[in-house]
């Protein structure tokens, strides 16, 4: 079967290596053009190392980019980890179609931050689709899914790496198999069921102390290790990172720091108190909140953040 990539990544570079391994045959490789100054991406880099055509379109409306690529006349194409709009004419093109992986239990969160908003909106459950993309965001027939449980600690960077990352890659895998042996499915998604939320960035991630603590520390996971959740110090953004909840009742104002240890930063929110461990100020680098409190004089009392 003449595979091609389209995808980013170390999740798109672990596609690739497996396929590989599997002893696939992947006719090549589409991923976003370079950024000035930055590391290439490490699934150009594979691609290029075992001598697998590589392109990087600015844009694939254009007709010439299609052409090229039905040129290449696939038999399916798989997207891992795509970012960039591709137009639907794309989908039809391989014999076998086009199958995407999305980080979530679909048709629930669909959109760019799907992992984010799962832990943000207090889920109990996630998973990932993969899924025949039909041109619109997310809504293509379902192929396969998986399911696993948010523990109440759980970050967004923790499920995507420890879970849906490697299953993400298995499934994949999986689905490959199916189309194969032409028993892959295209399960109608249920619209009544259907959320869309938008990229999870600054204009979410902003700390209000008064919110209820569950919401609170939802937020401040969900947004955990991107963009990190903050409040305004120093007229700079402080984010918070690898927090922890306590239910219990206390009488300080919602933002007021209680004590500081090797814990971090023990602050009263509204129902419990929020531990954070590490922060990170401005463009500075993360560290931790002890280390940062002894730094900036911060002491119990305080108000963090404004």
């Amino acid at each position: 079967m003449r595979i091609l990539l389209i995808g980013q990544a170390a999740f798109g570079a672990k596609v690739l290596e497996m396929l590989l391994e599997k002893g696939e045959n992947v006719i090549g490789v589409y991923t976003p053009q370079d950024k000035p100054g930055g590391r290439p991406d490490p699934l150009k880099e594979l691609a290029a190392s075992n001598n697998i055509p590589v392109f990087q379109p600015s844009t694939y409306k254009d007709d010439q980019v299609f052409n090229e690529y039905k040129a290449m006349t696939p038999d399916l194409t798989v997207m891992a980890f795509v970012t960039d709009i591709i137009p639907e004419r794309y989908f039809d093109v391989p014999t076998h179609g086009t199958i995407n992986y999305h980080p979530s239990i679909l048709p629930r969160h669909r959109g760019a931050s799907a992992i984010n908003w799962a832990v943000i909106m207090g889920d109990s459950r996630t998973g990932l689709s993969i899924f025949w993309p039909d041109g619109g965001i997310d809504t293509g027939p379902i192929l396969l899914q998986k399911e696993i449980d948010i523990g109440p600690e759980d970050t967004t960077g923790a499920l995507y790496f420890n879970q849906l990352f490697p299953m993400g890659v298995d499934a994949v895998l999986e689905s490959i198999a199916l189309i194969k042996e032409g028993k892959a499915p295209k399960i109608t998604q249920n619209e009544a069921g259907a959320t869309y939320e938008p990229p999870c960035d600054d204009s979410v991630a902003g700390i209000d102390w008064n919110k209820p603590a569950e919401e609170l520390y939802n937020l401040v996971r969900g947004c955990d290790p991107q963009p990190g959740a903050f409040v305004m110090y120093q007229e700079e953004k402080l984010r918070f990172y690898g927090s922890r909840f306590i239910e219990k009742s206390s009488d300080k104002v919602p933002g007021t720091i209680l004590s500081i240890d090797d814990q971090g930063i023990h602050t009263a929110i509204s129902g419990g108190e929020l531990i954070i461990s590490k922060v990170k100020l401005g463009q500075g680098k993360k560290i931790a909140a002890g280390e940062f409190a002894s730094e900036q004089g911060l002491k119990a009392g305080d108000l963090l953040g404004s």
